[in-house]
């Protein structure tokens, strides 16, 4: 038996995925998208963080605030989902002395596997790498 799949548009108006099935339709947001992404991209060693300096410096404050869990799932990633076809955008942060090809191939390989276990596939996955965390300079240098 095939699958009808069609692309819907949730409450925030982006678009969603769904699929008919016998007894009724399946919708992934991009929102799930962009957290599955995103989760599998903090896995990767070498990553130090996700999310351009913008949204890191309002989450900083959030976490200050005590609002720290806010916003942090999908930080840095967007997702696009048209029919299963999905093209996700992923803003890193690197940690001091990685190889900058190694890990923005690692976050791809990490992301690709973990958002195609649900059914989407994946035809891009592209990484800005923004910024570079460094060490933190030695106590009393």
């Amino acid at each position: 038996m095939s699958e009808v799949v069609q692309n819907t548009t949730g409450d925030a108006g982006t678009a969603a995925e769904a699929t008919a099935a016998p007894r009724g339709t399946t919708a992934i947001s991009e929102e799930v998208v962009e957290k599955i992404a995103g989760t599998a991209a903090r896995e990767v060693p070498g990553v130090a963080d996700l999310g351009g300096d913008v949204s890191r410096f309002f989450n900083s404050v959030l976490d200050r605030v005590g609002l720290d869990e806010v916003g942090d799932a999908g930080r840095g990633v967007s997702v696009e989902v048209k029919g299963t076809a999905a093209v996700i955008n992923i803003v890193i942060v690197i940690e001091a002395g990685q190889v900058v090809g190694e890990v923005t191939e690692a976050v791809r390989v990490k992301v690709i596997e973990a958002v195609e276990k649900y059914g989407l596939q994946v035809t891009e996955v592209n990484v800005n790498v923004d910024d570079i965390e460094l060490p933190a300079p030695a106590a009393g240098a």
